[in-house]
């Protein structure tokens, strides 16, 4: 969506990537206030906002860093979060903690559950793994671990989260209106 606000408004960049645009030397050290005005009005209809100061860049930067840890957990498990978070963001782990914290109110750790549990119910819709082969997947020392943070952030087991996923998707076949 972003690539094609870029696009519409004729904007030159080299690359579009997860929350940023990179307008290499095209525009100078930064944006023209009126092409800076005209973007962020085009991204705001769509619920986007640019990131001008440096806190919000680095934030965005860990919550990127977490996603990108998320999906390649389960090729290599052998690097910790916080390391992958500061070799991704080029800062101390502590200094991108304490505001991480102080901005979001809640820890880089809660925030990177709560994206686990997001993917863990993508993976129970999906109904494809049992349990225990989601938590094998997603880096969880069991499926009971699982099913914990699960409950936690939720309130719902995940076996109950699929019970009523099916039930809101399919209608039992004696229950089936015929139009």
């Amino acid at each position: 969506m972003v690539g094609n606000v870029v696009r519409d408004l004729g904007l030159k960049y080299s690359s579009i990537g997860l929350g940023e645009v990179d307008f290499a030397d095209f525009y100078g050290e930064k944006l023209t206030a009126d092409v800076e005005v005209l973007l962020s009005n085009e991204l705001e209809k769509l619920g986007f906002s640019i990131l001008a100061d440096k806190k919000s860049q680095v934030i965005e930067g860990v919550k990127k860093s977490c996603i990108d840890y998320l999906n390649g957990i389960e090729i290599s498990n052998k690097n910790v979060l916080s390391s992958h978070i500061s070799s991704a963001v080029e800062l101390e782990y502590n200094y991108l903690s304490h505001l991480f914290s102080t901005v979001e109110g809640i820890t880089i750790e809660q925030h990177f559950i709560r994206l686990r549990v997001e993917k863990v119910k993508e993976l129970l819709i999906y109904g494809e793994l049992t349990l225990g082969e989601i938590a094998f997947k997603l880096g969880f020392s069991s499926a009971a671990h699982l099913s914990g943070q699960f409950k936690k952030i939720t309130g719902l087991t995940p076996d109950y989260f699929r019970t009523i996923r099916n039930q809101k998707l399919r209608s039992s076949l004696d229950n089936l209106k015929i139009l």
